[in-house]
């Protein structure tokens, strides 16, 4: 199972693809978004072990983004850069970026800085657990304790979790899920839920704490 959570920020459709393969590859968890906006929204929801983001896009750039996740995160931050000015790579590192590469650049470099800034700044959380009545669900496993069965969270299952957790008895609209996920089909949402409903809750049917708001998305209680 994966252990660190990666989003790539980028405004190119292929640079997100290219990258997400090669790291999925490398046994990450990967999510993406296309802009700052979605980034944005993204990191108050989702406690991603480290950002990798592209400095030139439109709208709001790579710069703001990054001040802005910095006035409430220390994730760490790699900065993507066609700029070969010194200043601008000053520039990144002084707002809060924890390191940069250069485009364009080798897939396995990229890699080796991500492992060098995780292995110095991990924010993964080793014991992060949810208790729903008697059943006790390990986020940083995937195991299940207070069933009479064996059964454990499949990594999809976790993230879906992560998300709903982080702020409990808000409801998520089901397009934010389905792109934080990045699943390709909304029918992929749906048969993740029908499924972890069959794991926590006592009548999967009449959902006790994974509800559906209708017109809203979905919703996690917990007592």
């Amino acid at each position: 199972m994966p252990e660190f959570h990666l989003l790539i920020v980028d405004d190119d459709d292929k640079i997100r693809s290219l990258l997400k393969s090669f790291l999925i590859s490398k046994n990450f968890l990967v999510s993406t978004a296309e802009n700052a906006y979605e980034a944005k929204e993204m990191v108050e929801y989702i406690k991603f072990d480290l950002l990798i983001i592209d400095i030139m896009m439109p709208g709001m750039n790579g710069f703001d983004l990054t001040r802005e996740i910095r006035n409430y995160s220390n994730v760490p931050i790699i900065h993507l850069t066609a700029m070969d000015e010194k200043k601008d790579v000053i520039q990144g590192l002084e707002i809060g970026a924890d390191d940069y590469i250069a485009k364009p650049f080798e897939p396995k470099e990229l890699e080796l800085r991500i492992n060098n800034i995780l292995k110095k700044n991990s924010t993964k959380s080793k014991n992060k657990t949810l208790q729903l009545n008697n059943i006790l669900l390990d986020l940083s496993t995937g195991s299940i304790k207070g069933l009479n069965k064996d059964l454990s969270l499949s990594e999809n299952e976790i993230k879906i979790l992560e998300i709903l957790s982080s702020k409990p008895g808000e409801s998520f609209k089901r397009e934010f899920l389905i792109k934080s996920l990045g699943f390709n089909q909304e029918r992929t949402l749906d048969v993740c839920i029908n499924r972890l409903r069959k794991k926590i809750e006592k009548n999967p049917k009449v959902p006790k704490y994974l509800k559906t708001k209708r017109g809203s998305g979905y919703v996690l209680w917990i007592d």
